[in-house]
């Protein structure tokens, strides 16, 4: 609740399975919001700050060694230094896909699209051509490649659709952590919108 403010605002109602104070933990701050009980018999439970940080440190930890060796050997990042990948690593989510499955459709425009790199699988590029035509593969990608940046670069549409040629784990970074990270590498990053260029 704002201070100035004469009657608290509701924000949102905690549904069994969900989560908070977790912020003031993670970053040594006041609280944010009032949380309190509306109907009888409710169970939760709570971990004091040192067990917290002790499985968020330990967790975040393990998902940078994870990552680590992987984008060592992603092409694109080799001019990062390594304190730069690990602030990728942290980023990263992990996905998977099944053969056949579209990563990205050729045309969408979502403001909560990602960049991807592929850990496992292949994928390929199918691109429509001209309208009412069947879409004709232009491009595979195997672990390492990378796609997506093109969208969130220029802020377009989907140039193509990816999809998964076979059960595909990839890391993908949303929009927000791309500009952020990513956005200094636009040149290399460019690199892929040639290959497209090639077709329309």
């Amino acid at each position: 609740m704002n201070p100035t403010d004469e009657a608290d605002t509701f924000l949102k109602e905690y549904q069994p399975g969900e989560g908070f104070g977790e912020l003031a933990l993670l970053y040594n701050a006041p609280r944010a919001a009032t949380i309190v009980v509306n109907s009888d018999g409710c169970e939760l439970w709570s971990l004091e700050r040192m067990t917290f940080n002790s499985i968020i440190k330990t967790a975040v930890q393990k998902k940078r060694e994870k990552y680590d060796d992987f984008l060592e050997k992603v092409e694109i990042l080799k001019c990062m230094e390594r304190y730069e990948r690990t602030k990728l690593a942290d980023c990263l989510k992990e996905e998977w896909f099944e053969e056949g499955e579209h990563i990205i459709r050729q045309g969408d425009k979502d403001e909560n699209s990602s960049f991807y790199m592929i850990i496992e699988g292949e994928c390929i590029a199918t691109m429509v051509m001209q309208p009412g035509t069947p879409a004709q593969q232009v491009k595979t990608y195997a672990p390492g490649d990378y796609f997506g940046e093109r969208s969130l670069l220029k802020d377009l549409p989907r140039a193509a659709n990816i999809i998964a040629d076979s059960q595909v784990c990839v890391v993908s970074l949303d929009r927000s952590s791309f500009k952020r990270l990513m956005g200094p590498m636009e040149e290399i990053l460019s690199r892929n919108e040639e290959e497209y260029k090639k077709f329309c």
